[in-house]
């Protein structure tokens, strides 16, 4: 298929559940391997040399397998994308996050995990072996760690559960099997992001836009919904 059409028009804006629809229609499209590449011809270079008009914000991973243009099958100016390793939070995302829904009027905030997350990994290690990174790697991990403490648990060394009044001896940390802890991280971030924000909770209270966590999974491509603030 040709992909030198011009991106459409953006005066009239779309709705964060029309937003959602578009990527979840991308993404059948990559996993069917029937990819359009919308907007990547020469055409769609020079339309928006001058400004750009994104659809959603897109907060995933640094993951090399987790291009977001590409499995949700989208072109030249329709995602914003920020990428740190773990999806991790820090002052500059939020400022980046904000910039593509107050300036740029994007109405849909994607958080994207994946299976097999590197930095998800690290910190699980870090929280049962008690051994950080030493390297720079440690900023990611420690901003990870909170996330999959929610679900963690102390036991004895027979797996049971101990008693809050129960002593410090022989007790043990349990994180939940992996899947869990991913999604659970991708549920905090979008929490986060809401919390942390004014800006983004004012416009999700306006129906401006909508925040949505989703997982990717690598071998069959597929992007599954994992919760989500506001309509969609």
């Amino acid at each position: 298929m040709s992909t030198s059409s011009a991106p459409p028009s953006p005066s009239v804006p779309i709705t964060p559940a029309e937003a959602w629809r578009r990527l979840q229609e991308g993404n059948a499209r990559f996993v069917a391997d029937a990819m359009e590449h919308p907007s990547q011809g020469a055409a769609s270079r020079s339309a928006l040399a001058r400004e750009q008009h994104p659809y959603a914000v897109l907060f995933g991973c640094s993951d090399s397998r987790v291009a977001a243009e590409i499995i949700f099958d989208q072109g030249l100016g329709d995602l914003f994308v920020v990428r740190t390793a773990g999806h991790v939070v820090d002052t500059t995302v939020i400022g980046s996050i904000e910039y593509g829904v107050d300036l740029l009027n994007a109405p849909l905030v994607v958080v994207l995990g994946h299976d097999h997350c590197g930095a998800v990994g690290a910190a699980a290690q870090a929280l049962l072996t008690g051994r950080m990174p030493t390297s720079f790697v440690r900023a990611v991990v420690d901003r990870v760690i909170p996330s999959l403490l929610t679900h963690a648990e102390l036991a004895d060394d027979a797996g049971a559960p101990r008693d809050a009044g129960a002593g410090p001896e022989s007790r043990t940390l349990q994180l939940p099997d992996d899947d869990e802890l991913r999604r659970e991280h991708v549920r905090a971030t979008v929490q986060m992001l809401r919390d942390y924000s004014r800006s983004l909770a004012t416009a999700v209270a306006e129906g401006r836009t909508a925040i949505v966590g989703v997982e990717y999974t690598l071998a069959d491509g597929t992007a599954h919904l994992v919760d989500h603030i506001g309509e969609i």
